[in-house]
């Protein structure tokens, strides 16, 4: 669920694009057909898919995820720029992903909420 929430978010899935099927995708990840189902219908609940029967499942051309993608593309264009800073500041990946992991996890509730 939550990769197909990023790749709608990011754009790499677009409305109306086609999602694999029950069975295809839960051989792929080697689950259950009910929990792929399961994750479906939530999603569809949520607003993210629409469930045809007997067609399957696609991206859900609602209007509020598209300015959703625009800052996550922007998010990501940011975070791109300051990995390749500390990077050029001599730090190693493992180093920047800690003080990410840290930043995030140390935060305080009120901190949070910006």
């Amino acid at each position: 669920m939550q990769q197909i929430r990023h790749a709608v978010e990011t754009g790499v899935l677009q409305p109306g694009d086609v999602l694999p099927g029950i069975r295809t995708l839960a051989e792929e990840l080697v689950v259950s057909h009910n929990t792929v189902a399961k994750a479906y219908s939530e999603l569809a609940h949520e607003g993210v898919v629409d469930l045809r029967h007997g067609s399957g499942a696609y991206v859900s051309a609602r209007q509020g995820i598209k300015p959703r993608a625009g800052r996550v593309r922007l998010a990501q264009d940011r975070v791109r720029a300051l990995v390749e800073r500390l990077q050029q500041d001599g730090l190693t990946e493992e180093e920047i992903l800690r003080l990410i992991e840290a930043e995030l996890f140390y935060r305080s509730p009120a901190e949070k909420k910006r």
